[in-house]
C-alpha cells in the first residue's frame, strides 16, 4: 500500500480519519518527517479520533507516554529522537510494547529501531510542500 496525500492544517483531522481506517490492518504506525513538519500534530488528531481525551504531547524527554480510550484501547506514543541505538531501545523494554493485543504503537524518529519493525507497520513520512504538508504512507 502506498498512498500519498497534500493537506493543509484544516485538513489534519481528515487526514487523521485516514490514518484510523487502516488501524485495521496495521498495529505500528511511524512518522519521519523533519522538525515542525506535523508528526506529533497528525498523532494528536488521531489519537482523537480514535476516543482518546485529554491532553496528547511529544514524549520527548520521557520517550513514551501511553494513552487509552473508553474502549479499553491503548496508543503507545514513542518518540526516539534521543535513543542512539537499538540497543539502547531493547534495553528500556520498550519492545514488549510492539506487540500487545488491543493496542497500537506510534513512533516518531523510528530509525533506530526500523530492523524490529517487519510486519504490521504504516511508515508515515512528512514533509513540506509550499504551504501544505505532504504525507506518503508506505505499508508493510
Amino acid at each position: 500500500m502506498e498512498k500519498t496525500y497534500l493537506y493543509d492544517e484544516s485538513e489534519v483531522k481528515k487526514i487523521a480519519q485516514e490514518l484510523v481506517a487502516l488501524m485495521d490492518r496495521y498495529q505500528i504506525f511511524t512518522f519521519t518527517g523533519p522538525l515542525g513538519a506535523g508528526k506529533t500534530t497528525l498523532i494528536r488528531a488521531l489519537l482523537t479520533e480514535c476516543g482518546v481525551f485529554g491532553p496528547v504531547t511529544s514524549p520527548t524527554f520521557t520517550y513514551l507516554n501511553v494513552y487509552e480510550n473508553d474502549r479499553d484501547q491503548k496508543f503507545y506514543h514513542f518518540d526516539l529522537y534521543r535513543i542512539n541505538s537499538l540497543n539502547d531501545f531493547l534495553s528500556a523494554g520498550f519492545e514488549e510494547y510492539l506487540s500487545v493485543p488491543n493496542s497500537w504503537t506510534l513512533v516518531e524518529w523510528p530509525t533506530v529501531i526500523l530492523p524490529l519493525l517487519k510486519d504490521n507497520v504504516c511508515h508515515c513520512e512528512l514533509d513540506y510542500v509550499d504551504n501544505k504538508r505532504k504525507l506518503m504512507l508506505r505499508g508493510a
